[in-house]
């Protein structure tokens, strides 16, 4: 019946008389049950009532305006809603909207939170379509701010922007050295982001490590040895944590703690192998060797992970003439990137020293400093500019630059929030340079969950992203104002921060075709390795992916160390319902802890059919809108469909195979490592309830630095 009232209500969409549906609707149902069941099932009959509902929903009659009781009617279906779409039964707000929607067609607010609705359920075409008429429908609320909304979601909806000649970043804020005649620093040279919107900033002339927040207020400063840092060049972290640190005038690398305490140094000032003179920029490969720009002696010095002297390579070879004045070294892929600042190339080697090619031309840079990776490309700081060099073509944009005023700009990395982080020599500060658009549109916030069970005590989680969907970490209580009816609440508190989570809820999703029936020991070995590593924290989901999705078992992840196929009770078929399943476990997951995520296991091959009720676009969007990531295990030596690879590329996820020598235990720290954009905060309410049947607006702004975004919601207080 459910299924019926809704193709109501959708054929007569947009019609200002809509509300008429339910009427005509109970005269089809009463009209069908006087049908003979004999006749039921005839098709013939089937299609004369159907022809018959919509011919008379098409035509024009005499309607009245709603009632009191529609109203009334209305205003329950809409509070039962908002709760289903906070406890995160998607698909049941949609429905209760849908029917509230019945009433009062053209309500405005239920137009509004029917598209909210639509857009966590990862529809968001409909989404957008009902955003749009609640604009049309004398809307009450924030104009600007909907179609704030809706030019958000489509903008996601057209893919990921690359580096073009209309991308550029400027100033959205800055660290600076001296303010009026405060001094706080000398000379920033490097700086590294960290994972929760923190970072470190060498400041070469002042000879310290910076530790700042994502606000720009200074944590610590750290002095480096006993007798201090000698000149600091360059930083960079190691896998497990450890700092490097370059001293160019000092002629060593410094090793410090994860937060910044000097464990030891080495290389000594010479010109043999592990030797150093002038130690500039440094990069490490996939073995953790580390290369180090060597200036005075015009190479690049390769050390091992302790430290011990490798070998050297720069030298005239072939078709390589040498370096002159080598600078910044990046590698990706295990290929050697090293700028050259004398003839402002960049020239490629292999791990070995061994010379590849040339990527730009020569002169195509006036003089090169840092280079840094973000995704495929080379980000290149040069005098005044930051240029994107497109590792796979060489192509060269201009993506940033601080006008005319005396400037050099020694490094330029991206941050966890999208940014980047320039360090400008000459001018003592730190630059925070966002994309244009991100500085126009702002921030993109959204309250996902209402907890108004102890009113007047009230719980919100806020999502935090820019506005190409990637999470906004580092913030903290300061950087978030709560109103209610815009005015300030009481005792606004931050009462939780999912980025610094150590715990997260997984969804493994067992492939259930005759394919991957094959790989049983490996599926078992795969099953356990993730139960481990989740180290009895969080919740685990094990749902098999059948004709039709099966959730086998969940709780404690203590409970699958001995998990055998055996114990899985949906049956192999030749078409597993790949979508549905992805649907139930993300279900089962929004409600949960919020670093999330699912993890597909197959051989590798997708069937035709499996993606025929939900497209992998409309998945993505659900997906990404509850912030659950998305990983694969290919149990077999196949190349994994592309379908996989498109959801992991989508949903912050990656591609493992269940032989790799590593094992795939760290799927689960690479999971928590996900940047998460959720913050928990608390305030009293102090706005009257009429015993919990009015609705209750709220409205949340978050700040950082020169960008910000607000929110606007509502919720309703237990009945009383």
């Amino acid at each position: 019946m459910n299924k019926w009232r809704i193709i109501a209500v959708q054929v007569y969409k947009g019609d200002k008389r809509r509300f008429v549906v339910k009427k005509i609707f109970s005269l089809f149902i009463c009209a069908k049950a006087s049908i003979p069941r004999c006749f039921e099932r005839c098709s013939t009959v089937k299609f004369l009532f159907i022809f018959l509902f919509l011919s008379v929903l098409t035509t024009s009659v005499c309607f009245a305006e709603p009632t009191a009781a529609d109203r009334g009617y209305a205003a329950e279906e809409f509070r039962r809603a908002v709760q289903s779409y906070y406890r995160g039964a998607y698909n049941d707000s949609i429905l209760l909207f849908e029917k509230a929607l019945s009433y009062l067609p053209n309500d405005s607010m239920i137009l509004e939170w029917l598209g909210y609705a639509y857009y966590q359920s990862g529809i968001e075409g409909a989404a957008i379509q009902y955003w749009e008429d609640a604009l049309k429908n004398n809307y009450k609320g924030d104009e600007l701010l909907l179609q704030n909304q809706i030019d958000l979601v489509k903008e996601r909806r057209v893919g990921s922007v690359q580096f073009e000649d209309n991308v550029h970043f400027v100033e959205a804020g800055a660290f600076p050295g001296v303010e009026g005649d405060k001094f706080y620093y000398s000379q920033p040279i490097s700086v590294l982001p960290e994972k929760n919107g923190e970072c470190w900033v060498l400041a070469y002339g002042s000879n310290e490590l910076l530790h700042f927040d994502a606000n720009g207020l200074m944590i610590e400063r750290i002095r480096g040895p006993v007798n201090g840092f000698d000149r600091p060049m360059d930083i960079i972290r190691r896998a497990d944590g450890t700092l490097l640190v370059s001293e160019y005038a000092g002629d060593r690398i410094s090793i410090l703690s994860k937060d910044g305490k000097y464990i030891k140094s080495f290389g000594n000032k010479g010109r043999k192998t592990g030797e150093l003179l002038g130690p500039q920029y440094m990069a490490l490969d996939s073995s953790e060797n580390i290369y180090v720009s060597d200036f005075g002696n015009a190479r690049i010095d390769v050390f091992n992970s302790d430290g011990v002297g490798l070998f050297s390579f720069g030298r005239p070879v072939g078709d390589f003439e040498g370096f002159s004045a080598p600078c910044g070294v990046a590698v990706v892929n295990d290929v050697v990137y090293v700028a050259d600042s004398t003839p402002g190339t960049i020239y490629m080697f292999d791990t070995a020293g061994n010379y590849l090619d040339i990527l730009v031309p020569k002169g195509t840079f006036v003089r090169p400093e840092a280079l840094k990776i973000w995704r495929n490309y080379i980000l290149v700081a040069d005098t005044n500019h930051v240029f994107a060099v497109d590792i796979s073509s060489g192509a060269v944009f201009e993506i940033a630059s601080t006008g005319n005023a005396p400037s050099r700009i020694t490094c330029a990395v991206p941050d966890m929030n999208g940014n980047l982080l320039v360090t400008d020599f000459k001018s003592n500060e730190v630059f925070v340079m966002s994309k244009m658009s991100e500085l126009v549109g702002g921030l993109a916030v959204q309250v996902v969950h209402v907890d108004s069970s102890k009113f007047p005590t009230v719980t919100i989680d806020v999502r935090v992203e820019n506005r190409q969907h990637q999470p906004i970490v580092g913030l903290n209580n300061p950087n978030f104002f709560v109103t209610e009816k815009n005015r300030p609440v009481a005792e606004q508190k931050l009462t939780g921060i999912a980025s610094l989570n150590d715990v997260c809820d997984v969804a493994i999703l067992v492939d259930k075709s005759l394919k991957t029936a094959e790989y049983k020991d490996a599926l078992q070995s795969a099953v356990r390795d993730i139960a481990k590593a989740m180290n009895g924290k969080g919740t685990l989901y094990m749902v098999s992916v059948s004709n039709v999705p099966v959730l086998e078992q969940s709780g404690s992840p203590h409970q699958f160390l001995n998990f055998v196929p055996g114990q899985l009770k949906a049956a192999n078929v030749e078409q597993p319902a790949v979508d549905l399943g992805i649907r139930l476990a993300v279900n089962k997951l929004v409600t949960g802890e919020k670093k999330r995520g699912i993890i597909y296991i197959s051989a590798g091959e997708i069937a035709p059919n499996a993606f025929n009720s939900y497209g992998l676009t409309d998945l993505s969007s659900y997906l990404n809108n509850n912030g659950v990531s998305f990983f694969s295990i290919n149990l077999s030596r196949n190349k994994l469909a592309p379908e996989l690879t498109f959801l992991t590329g989508q949903a912050s996820g990656k591609d493992y195979y269940i032989f790799r020598p590593d094992g795939i235990s760290m799927i689960i720290d690479d999971l928590l490592a996900v940047p998460v954009g959720y913050y928990q905060l608390k305030f009293l309410s102090s706005l009257p309830t009429n015993f919990g049947r009015d609705f209750l607006s709220v409205e949340v702004e978050a700040y950082l630095l020169n960008r910000s975004g607000r929110a606007e919601t509502g919720y309703f207080a237990p009945l009383e």
